[in-house]
Order: C-alpha cells, then structure tokens, then sequence
C-alpha cells in the first residue's frame, strides 16, 4: 500500500493532508524520513508521524448492521438497556456508531473505530444522504410535502432541504409512507419534521446511508463492508 494512502486508512489524515506530511519530512518508515507519498509500505513496517508510531491500518473495521428495534445506538449504558454493540459479538470491543438511531427506529447502522471516518460522515458539510421510511399519522398533502422538502423551521433553526416522497398512503388506517432524504441528520430530525408538519411518526426505517443497504440482511445482524465499500465512504468524504 501506498504510504500516503496507508496513512489515510489509520485515520492520521486526509490523503492529501498525508501527502503533505510525508512531503514536509513528518513520515519516518523505520526509522528512515520519507518524502515521496507514493512509497510502497506494509503492516510489517515501523511508521512514525511526528516521532509518534501510527498505529496500523489493519487495526480499523467496519460493520454495516440492520438495526432492530429495541436497541440503543451507544456502547455504554447506565440502565441496563440492550445496546447495538451487544448484537456484534465478533467485532473488536472498541467499535463506535457513526452517528445514531433511536432506540425503536430500525435498519442501517453503520459501526467503526476509525474515528476521521466516522466523524467525516456525519458532519453536515459532506452532506452524505440518508434515506429513510417513515409512516406517519394522517394523509399529508402535496403542500405539506412541499414544506418538508424545501426546509422547515424546527426549534429556532431551518433544516436544510430534503427530498420527501409520498410513497403509499391507507385511507382507512388515515396513515401514509414517506421516503425522506436527508443530508445533514440533526438529532432527531426526521421525526421532528413529521410531527412539525402535522403528521407524527409511528415506525421508521432508514433504509440507506452513503449508498449502503442492509436489505439482504437478515434484521440484526451485520456483516464486515467490502473493500469497494470502504473506499466509496473514504471517496465521498474526501479521504
């Protein structure tokens, strides 16, 4: 693997901030200062940025998990409740959530311990979609939807515009499906939208994050991502 890249995938930096650190002279490769960003480099390798060894790349994982309900989305809890992480009985002890769900809200999860990553996905200036299904009270119409998808005001601040979709609706249970996607993912955000807009949520299910599904998997479990996959989350936040 490429030093630069090598760097990157450990979470010291960006590719091109990685570049600019081997470049400057801040990369030793056992014990030997390296400029050039393309130089070939192993997990057998002592690598140091600053004096400090960078632990190695081989060390991040990543899980995609079809959430069930039930479950809350953090890896410490005082009160005893079942946790995400309690479903990964194979995964390292130290994995995070990139971001969360609710506790009753299902489907799409993903979990890491490369921390630029995760951080990078969920901040609002990479703007990586979210689409979730919500059913919601009542039958919202095509001015409600409007509203949804060019930004509401919720609590003192405008939520950024989302793409809403009618999807389905049941006359005589007076309820309907939404397909909402999301850019930014404030706490809470969908549910507060819907019931902002007059119609409350009931069930929610993210159906992807950054391009990834968990349809083929069965409702909590997980499964490692593929390479492929990693390297479209590292390409769509610019690592």
């Amino acid at each position: 693997m490429r030093l630069a890249k090598y760097l990157a995938k450990a979470g010291i930096a960006s590719r091109r901030k990685a570049e600019e650190l081997i470049a400057a002279g801040r990369v030793e490769v056992n014990s030997e200062v390296i400029t050039l960003p393309q130089t070939l480099v192993s997990e057998t390798d002592q690598i140091k940025v600053d004096g400090k060894n960078v632990r190695g790349a081989e060390n991040k994982v990543y899980y995609l998990l079809n959430k069930p309900a039930g479950y809350i989305s953090t890896v410490r809890d005082t009160h005893n409740r079942p946790k995400i992480t309690d479903l990964l009985n194979a995964a390292p002890a130290r994995v995070y959530p990139v971001g969360r769900l609710d506790a009753d809200t299902t489907g799409v999860l993903l979990l890491t311990n490369d921390g630029e990553l995760a951080f990078r996905l969920t901040h609002p200036r990479y703007r990586v979609k979210k689409v979730y299904r919500a059913w919601v009270c009542g039958l919202p119409d095509s001015r409600t939807i409007k509203n949804m998808s060019e930004g509401m005001i919720i609590e003192g601040e405008k939520t950024a515009p989302a793409k809403v979709k009618l999807l389905k609706t049941e006359l005589k249970k007076r309820s309907a499906l939404l397909e909402i996607t999301l850019t930014e993912g404030k706490k809470r955000q969908v549910k507060k939208m819907c019931s902002a807009s007059g119609h409350p949520v009931t069930k929610l299910h993210r159906e992807s994050f950054a391009g990834l599904k968990a349809d083929r998997l069965p409702i909590g479990s997980y499964r490692l991502l593929k390479d492929n996959e990693i390297s479209m989350l590292y390409r769509i936040v610019g690592l």
